[in-house]
C-alpha cells in the first residue's frame, strides 16, 4: 500500500470537524451528509483509542451530528468493538485507509458501525461497510431474522449490512466518483464455527463474509482478503474530499420503483375531494419544481400565477378524511415526476413512518426517503419538495408561534405540503395551526394555499358517525340514530370487548382495542420472557351472570415478542395496528393515531368522566408524564382530542366501554341497541 502522510483524526458533526492535535479545522459541508462520531486514517483512529478522552469526544460529536444521546449500551459497544476492528485493520496493512465510525446516512435515518474508504488502480473509490456484533451464539429463524442467546429476535446482520451497501449503490449521483461498494460482518467475540452459522446461502449476499474473532488473528495477507480489501489502496486526500463532497441523492430508478409502489397501492387510492386536492397540489409542483417531462397544463390551486419563490400548501381534514392517503400518493407522484427535487416524506408519528417503511420494504435503499422527525431541519436543507403528514404533532419548543423546525421548512423548501388536523393536538409541547403557517409563509414572501378535505373514508364513509363523535366530545351529545354500513355499540365490561375483538379477528378482520393512557406501561421485560406484563387492570363488579372479577391486559409491546421457536406473539408497538398478534394487546394514542382497522374497541379510562352535563378531566389518572402535571382545565382539551382519535379508528364498527359507571350510563342513554 502506498505510504501517505496521515490527514489526522477528524470528529464529524455535520458542519465543522476539528482534527485532534493538528491545530486546524477541517470543514465538512452539512449538505454532504457526512455525520459521524469520528473519522480519519486508520492509524490515527487506532492511536486515538489509547487516549482515555477519545470516547467522550465521540459522544459529543455524536450529539452534534444530530444522532441524539447515545445510550450506555451503545457507548459500551464502542469501547468493546472498535479496538478489535482497528487492531485488525492495522494488522492487515490498512493503516492508511480512511475510516468513519458511526457514519450517518443523510437525515440520520441509518448509522453504519464503520465505513472504510480506499481506492483502486484506475481511480475508482472503494467503500467497505462494516457491521460489528458482539454476539457469539445465535439461531437462524428465517432469511431476515436471528434469535440471540437471550431470546431477543433481531435482523440478520448480513441482510442488515446489505441494505447499507444498497444505499450507496442507489443514492450515488451521476456526477460523483465511481464507487465499488462492499460489505462485511465482524463478530469479534465469535469462533469460526459460530460465525459460520450466519453465512446464508443466498446468491444476492454470497459476497458478504462473516468474520469471527479467531479470523481477525490470521496472517495479514489472509485477513486482507477476508476483509474484502486485497486490492484496496490508500486514498489520497483528494479522494477523501471527493467522497465527503458527494451530494447523496436517490437514483431515478429507485424513486420510480418506490413511487410506483406508493402510487399503485390500493390503500392509497384517491376519490372525491382527495382527487381534486391532488390535482391542485400537482399543479403547484409543476410550477415550482423541475420535472422529468414537460409540464402539463394544470392550473395552480387558486388559479394564481405565483412566482418561483416557492409555495406552501396546507391540507386539513378530520379523522378519516384521507389526509395520509393523499400525502402518500403525492409523494409517489413527486418521486416519479420530479426526482430532481429530492422529494421526502416526514411525519412526527413514528408509527406511521414504520408502516410506510413496511410498505416500501422491498426496496432496501428507500429508508432515507422517509427521514425521522428529528431530522426535519437538515431535511429542509436537502429537499426541494417535502410532504409532512400529522404536522400537528411537531414539537413547538420553548417559543411561541410556528415551531422552529417547521419555520426552517418554509424558509428553505421550494414546495412544502403540510397535512394537519388541529383537533388532533394531544400534548402541550406539540401543535401548529393553519393560521400560523399562513402568517409565516407570507412573512417569507411564500405563496400559501389552503385545501380542506371534508369527506369521510373511514367509518364506512359515515360523516354521521364522525359528527356524532364531535358532538359527544365538543358540543351537545346527541343520541346515535344509526347509519347504513356502520355499527356503534357498547360493551358492558372489558371482557365483552375482548371477546368481540377475538371473534372479529377469527373472522379474518383487523380488530384492535385502544384505551386512554391511564395504567402503567412496563417497557422492559425479563430475558427469555414469552408474555407481556399485564399492566392494565380493570375491576368489574358483580353482575347477574358473573361474580366480581378483574380484567387484565397488556399494552402494545415496546419490542417484538416471539416464542422460543421465533413464532411472533406480539408485534412491535409501531406495527401493532396491522401485524399478527396485535389484537391481543391494547393500543394507546401514540400507536393508533394516523392508522385504521375494521373494528375498534375503545376503553374510556378514569381520566375523562361525565358529570353534571359536561366532561371533567382528571390528569392525576393519566400515566403520560407530559400530561399528568397539568390542571384539569389544561388537561381537558387534550383528553377530548385523544379520545376523538381513538373513537375514529374503526372503518366498520366501534364499541365503547367507559370505566366510570356514570359515564357509561350516559353513553347507554345515547347508544340504544335494538
Amino acid at each position: 500500500m502506498a505510504e501517505l502522510r496521515p490527514a489526522g483524526a477528524v470528529f464529524c458533526g455535520g458542519v465543522e470537524a476539528v482534527p485532534h492535535n493538528t491545530g486546524r479545522a477541517a470543514s465538512v459541508d452539512a449538505r454532504s451528509g457526512v455525520a459521524c462520531a469520528a473519522a480519519g486514517r486508520v492509524r490515527e483512529i487506532a492511536g486515538e483509542l489509547e487516549d482515555g478522552s477519545f470516547i467522550g469526544r465521540c459522544v459529543e460529536r455524536y450529539r452534534a451530528a444530530g444522532f441524539g444521546e447515545p445510550g450506555e449500551a451503545e457507548v459500551r459497544a464502542w469501547r468493546r468493538s472498535w479496538p478489535p476492528l482497528l487492531k485488525a485493520l492495522v494488522r492487515a496493512g490498512l493503516q492508511d485507509v480512511q475510516v468513519y465510525l458511526e457514519y450517518g446516512t443523510p437525515g440520520g435515518s441509518r448509522r453504519l458501525d464503520a465505513l472504510l474508504v480506499g481506492s483502486r488502480s484506475g481511480g475508482e473509490l472503494v467503500l467497505v461497510v462494516v457491521e460489528l456484533k458482539q454476539w457469539h451464539r445465535c439461531r437462524i429463524l428465517d432469511r431476515e431474522r436471528v434469535m440471540l442467546g437471550d431470546g431477543q429476535v433481531t435482523v440478520h446482520p448480513v441482510f442488515q449490512v446489505a441494505s447499507y451497501r444498497s444505499f450507496f449503490q442507489h443514492w450515488r449521483p451521476a456526477t460523483a466518483p465511481r464507487l465499488n461498494v462492499r460489505a462485511v460482518v465482524v463478530l469479534h467475540n465469535a469462533t469460526i464455527a459460530e460465525a459460520r452459522v450466519l453465512r446464508p446461502g443466498v446468491p444476492a449476499v454470497a459476497d458478504i463474509p462473516v468474520l469471527s474473532g479467531e479470523e481477525l488473528s490470521l496472517p495479514a495477507e489472509t485477513l486482507l482478503g477476508l476483509l474484502r480489501c486485497a486490492d484496496v489502496l490508500a486514498p489520497s486526500n483528494r479522494d477523501i474530499a471527493a467522497f465527503e463532497g458527494i451530494q447523496w441523492t436517490p437514483s431515478t430508478r429507485l424513486l420510480d420503483q418506490v413511487g410506483s409502489v406508493l402510487e399503485g397501492s390500493f390503500a392509497f387510492a384517491l376519490v372525491g375531494d382527495q382527487q381534486d386536492a391532488f390535482i391542485r397540489i400537482r399543479a403547484a409542483a409543476t410550477r415550482h419544481l423541475p420535472a422529468v417531462a414537460a409540464a402539463g397544463a394544470d392550473q395552480a390551486p387558486d388559479g394564481q400565477g405565483e412566482a418561483m419563490s416557492g409555495a406552501v400548501v396546507t391540507v386539513s381534514g378530520g379523522p378519516g378524511s384521507g389526509k395520509t392517503a393523499l400525502a402518500v400518493r403525492l409523494l409517489g407522484h413527486l418521486m416519479r415526476a420530479h426526482p430532481a427535487a429530492r422529494p421526502r416524506f416526514l411525519t412526527p408519528s413514528g408509527t406511521l413512518r414504520a408502516h410506510l417503511l413496511d410498505a416500501a420494504r422491498g426496496h432496501s435503499a428507500a429508508r432515507e426517503l422517509f427521514p425521522p422527525a428529528g431530522s426535519l431541519r437538515s431535511t429542509a436543507r436537502q429537499a426541494g419538495a417535502l410532504v409532512i403528514d400529522e404536522a400537528q404533532r411537531i414539537k413547538r419548543g420553548g417559543g411561541q408561534g410556528l415551531p422552529a423546525d417547521l419555520a426552517a421548512v418554509l424558509e428553505h423548501v421550494p414546495l412544502a405540503v403540510i397535512f394537519l388536523d388541529e383537533r388532533q393536538i394531544i400534548r402541550p409541547d406539540e401543535g401548529t395551526t393553519v393560521e400560523e403557517i399562513r402568517a409565516a409563509a407570507h412573512r417569507l414572501g411564500r405563496v400559501h394555499h389552503h385545501l380542506e378535505l371534508t369527506g369521510s373514508f373511514r367509518c364506512s364513509g359515515s360523516a354521521a358517525y364522525t359528527g356524532w363523535v364531535d358532538a359527544l366530545l365538543y358540543g351537545t351529545p346527541v343520541p346515535w340514530t344509526g347509519h347504513a354500513g356502520y355499527e356503534l355499540g357498547l360493551a358492558d365490561d372489558p371482557f365483552q370487548l375482548q371477546e368481540w375483538i377475538e371473534q372479529a379477528t377469527a373472522a379474518g378482520h383487523t380488530a384492535r382495542t385502544t384505551a386512554g393512557f391511564c395504567w402503567p406501561w412496563t417497557r422492559t421485560r425479563p430475558r427469555g420472557a414469552t408474555a407481556l406484563p399485564l399492566d392494565i387492570q380493570i375491576d368489574v363488579g358483580t353482575t347477574d351472570t358473573a361474580p366480581a372479577r378483574t380484567w387484565r391486559a397488556a399494552w402494545n409491546a415496546a419490542s417484538a415478542l416471539t416464542d422460543p421457536h421465533g413464532t411472533p406473539l406480539a408485534p412491535h408497538s409501531q406495527l401493532w395496528a396491522s401485524h399478527t398478534g396485535g389484537h391481543q394487546q391494547v393500543g394507546c394514542i401514540y400507536t393508533a393515531q394516523g392508522l385504521e382497522y375494521h373494528h375498534a374497541g375503545v376503553i374510556i379510562g378514569p381520566d375523562l368522566t361525565w358529570r353534571n352535563n359536561r366532561w371533567h378531566a382528571h390528569p392525576e389518572q393519566s400515566r403520560d408524564k407530559d400530561l399528568r402535571h397539568l390542571t384539569p382545565e389544561q388537561y381537558l382539551p387534550y383528553a377530548l382530542n385523544i379520545y376523538r382519535v381513538l373513537l375514529t379508528r374503526g372503518t366498520h364498527t366501534t364499541r365503547i366501554h367507559a370505566t366510570d359507571s356514570a359515564t357509561h350510563q350516559m353513553l347507554q342513554e345515547l347508544i340504544r341497541e335494538d
